[in-house]
């Protein structure tokens, strides 16, 4: 201890004389480690932390499948439930999940709540105990039981003020008073956030004897628990072997040809699938950053260990030994990454909101994201690690010769060695560089095409909202459901085309680029033979200004019109796709087809263009769509207007509290938001790979250029010399740019090999873009070398000023 303490006073004492040195070491060391900590928080919050629940890894997820037209999930109806719970032995409880919007009223206007829909013991299986008051009891899912709610902690705390007598408090729902006997806990929640929870019993639509009879009505997620002696694989075997058992027992609902099948997995596993391999890289480019980090300033301590040789030789003349000055100089690096790991932890923690919104793109799991003790652990460990590398390379250099260390004016014999190494992290440093520069080059090719992708509409000046209906007093309307809907959203889309500044105004079920999975169904072709190949098809319902307000081209035909009401001929129209893929040969307008699962024969009146409808990144959907008159289930307002759409909400949103007050408008947005949304993941990935791309760069730029310098600086009795004899400016400089290009042309070779290793890696997050992209490839290696040659540039220009007269007075 007595010697740690010498070494750390003598380590004060040399940085302090030596504050350029210190500080450059500082900030590159916090600039490598303050980005291995901020990406470390998102893996260590999102990938490796457990679930904030009791027993997380025995609670699984359960999926039903089906190969009809490629895997496709198919959710869980009530009968389905009963006989997984029933049949599978390894699952100790089997739960239910499905979330609805419905509008609640209590002492604030009627607002629309996003309601999670549980069975009784949901939160038993989680784990989960109550803020406040309590969850559900087992037996509050029975019919006849009382109405009641659980809130979330975000809804009591934002909506509601954390009123602290929330509990037995009454909320109107579904036009039945719902008392709140608990809050939950400020834990994510899974598999979505919702405002509120309520009992199966008490969603009109699940609760409903027709929807518990029919094993084809399938809304539900379902979540079990294992048992204490169970595995994951056993469970899988178990649900596949029910779900083999169904199929066989009812072959109406599972047609043979449909590859109807059942799987289990692990909840955290599942919510963290597509978070995984964009994390995971991000993690691999922070550390290589930081490799970069650590070789830059072993440089700057091999430069400065020029200038300390006669001090070291004099120590090891005293009898200091290689150890000895092994502990020295480790003692002296690991303060300067202690300090540049402070200064990194402080960076990050600055952008943990940032952070926190950029994983949110990806997984539930995002709110889990903080500086806890595993990432201080992590940043203390890097930082010494860093320490270690920086600091030991330069003392683990082959022994110096006392006696020409020792003498005035003459250089170290270890001079060459360490100039080999120099040169050696340098070309490391722009090997390391080209490749994060490659993986970054791709990633803003691959978003550059996507924004480039035709959506298939215009979303300029288009505003959206959902109009969240009362569904409950629509049902005791005198004209039934069906027409009160119709006759409201129709006088919704009537006014509003009224008001000043709305060109055209429209009804639809889904908004383009929303990524929620629209009702796919199978459907029949008349006059064709059923075949093994499946026709799936999203089916849609809109109005006829729809097309007109966000720009759907119309290919053949015509659109809807006012007389496609109840009373006419059933029609529809088809996608562009949907017509090449099904009517190769034919021309479909004319033609019929209807629903596998049974109804009416429709009459195909037009073909519209292709509609990217659940994302940029993906194929145009085959689509169905079919009159709002026909089947009024559209519940989103589109409307084009002359100016900013933004400016004309609030009157709109008046307009239909006006109609009437009961109901309730939200996720009110511009088509052109939700396009920027639809991206902001492949954006922001792009973002954080290109700053990591360029903070290597910079580095790298650095470490060149002090190389550059040092070496023109060991040169210049030398080149003095060559003066002296007459050479040029020009040779002067090929000679001085000849040394540094040569390194960083290694460099980009080593790069280019690994840049096309790695590349592997990123291809799942690339669009159309091939991981070895020769246009990329070149592209960021000339980069590097423009960057390289001027990094070289600035040393090389100091050597001309070297004075002829001064080299060979000094000689």
């Amino acid at each position: 201890m007595e010697t740690f303490l010498q070494d750390l006073r003598f380590a004060l004492r040399t940085l302090r004389k030596t504050p350029a040195f210190t500080l450059l070491a500082v900030l590159t060391l916090a600039l490598g480690i303050g980005a291995n900590t901020a990406i470390f928080s998102i893996v260590n919050g999102v990938l490796l932390q457990p679930l904030p629940y009791a027993e997380d890894e025995r609670i699984v997820i359960l999926h039903q499948e089906t190969n009809r037209g490629g895997t496709q999930s198919m959710p869980f109806s009530v009968k389905e439930i009963e006989d997984y719970r029933e049949q599978v032995q390894t699952l100790a409880e089997v739960v239910e999940y499905h979330s609805m919007g419905f509008v609640i009223w209590g002492d604030q206007e009627p607002h629309r709540v996003r309601t999670g829909v549980v069975s009784a013991n949901f939160f038993d299986v989680l784990g989960v105990e109550a803020f406040k008051g309590r969850t559900f009891l087992k037996g509050e899912d029975a019919p006849g039981t009382p109405p009641i709610l659980v809130l979330s902690y975000d809804y009591w705390a934002g909506r509601l003020g954390s009123d602290p007598d929330i509990i037995g408090k009454t909320f109107k729902v579904n036009d039945n008073i719902h008392e709140v006997v608990g809050v939950l806990p400020p834990l994510p929640q899974y598999p979505r956030d919702n405002d509120v929870y309520m009992p199966t019993s008490h969603c009109p639509t699940r609760s409903s004897q027709g929807f518990i009879d029919n094993r084809n009505a399938r809304m539900m997620q379902v979540f079990a628990l294992l048992k204490e002696d169970a595995s994951v694989e056993h469970a899988g075997h178990e649900v596949g072997s029910t779900a083999r058992r169904m199929a066989s027992q009812h072959p109406d609902s599972y047609p043979p040809e449909a590859g109807f099948s059942a799987r289990t997995s692990l909840l955290k596993d599942e919510l963290t699938r597509e978070a995984r391999p964009t994390f995971l890289i991000l993690l691999a480019a922070s550390g290589l950053v930081l490799l970069i980090a650590c070789a830059n300033v072993a440089n700057l301590s091999l430069s400065r260990l020029l200038r300390r040789e006669r001090e070291m030789a004099l120590r090891s003349a005293l009898g200091a030994g290689r150890l000895r000055l092994l502990a020295q100089m480790v003692t002296e690096s690991s303060l300067v990454a202690l300090c540049g790991g402070l200064l990194g932890l402080l960076t990050a923690y600055a952008g943990l909101d940032l952070l926190v919104d950029f994983a949110a793109r990806f997984t539930p799991r995002a709110g889990e994201i903080g500086i806890d003790a595993t990432v201080l652990l992590f940043t203390l460990v890097v930082s010494l690690a860093a320490g270690l590398v920086f600091g030991a390379l330069p003392a683990l250099q082959p022994r110096q010769d006392l006696q020409k260390a020792l003498s005035d004016g003459t250089r170290s014999s270890s001079s060459r060695g360490k100039q080999r190494l120099r040169q050696v992290l340098v070309v490391a440093q722009v090997g390391v560089s080209l490749v994060l520069l490659a993986g970054a080059g791709l990633m803003v090719r691959s978003f550059v095409k996507l924004q480039q992708v035709d959506a298939g509409f215009k979303p300029e000046q288009v505003l959206s909202m959902r109009i969240g209906m009362n569904f409950t007093k629509f049902a005791q309307s005198p004209d039934g459901m069906r027409n009160a809907r119709k006759a409201f959203m129709e006088e919704v889309v009537e006014e509003v085309q009224a008001l000043p500044g709305v060109v055209s105004a429209g009804l639809v079920s889904t908004v383009p680029l929303n990524q929620q999975q629209g009702m796919s169904h199978e459907f029949r072709i008349e006059g064709r033979q059923e075949s093994n190949t499946p026709r799936i098809a999203t089916h849609s319902f809109a109005s006829p200004d729809y097309f007109r307000t966000v720009g759907i081209p119309l290919v053949k035909g015509r659109f809807f019109n006012a007389a496609d009401d109840a009373q006419a001929t059933p029609v529809a129209l088809i996608t562009h796709s949907l017509a090449r893929r099904h009517f190769p040969d034919e021309d479909p307008v004319g033609k019929r087809i209807a629903s596998s699962m049974g109804g009416d024969w429709v009459s195909i009146v037009g073909i519209i263009g292709d509609i990217r409808q659940y994302g940029l990144e993906k194929a145009p959907a085959d689509e169905i769509y079919v009159p709002f008159a026909q089947a009024p289930f559209s519940s989103r307002l589109v409307l084009r207007t002359a100016g900013d759409p933004s400016a004309l909400a609030q009157s709109v949103i008046a307009k239909v509290r006006e109609i009437d007050p009961d109901q309730t408008v939200d996720s009110v947005q511009t088509l052109e938001e939700i396009r920027a949304d639809s991206v902001a993941p492949a954006r922001l990935t792009t973002v954080l790979t290109g700053m990591l791309s360029l903070l290597a760069l910079l580095i790298t730029a650095a470490g060149v250029t002090g190389v550059m310098a040092l070496l023109v600086g060991q040169r210049t009795q030398e080149i003095g010399v060559r003066r002296a004899l007459g050479a040029q400016s020009g040779d002067i400089l090929r000679l001085v740019l000849g040394q540094g290009l040569g390194m960083v042309l290694l460099g980009c070779v080593l790069g280019l090999a690994g840049a096309l290793v790695l590349g592997r890696f990123v291809e799942s997050l690339l669009f159309n873009v091939s991981a070895g992209d020769p246009l990329t490839l070149t592209f960021t290696s000339l980069i590097l070398m423009l960057v390289a040659l001027a990094a070289c540039y600035v040393p090389a220009r100091r050597a001309l000023g070297v004075d002829p007269r001064d080299a060979l007075h000094a000689e």
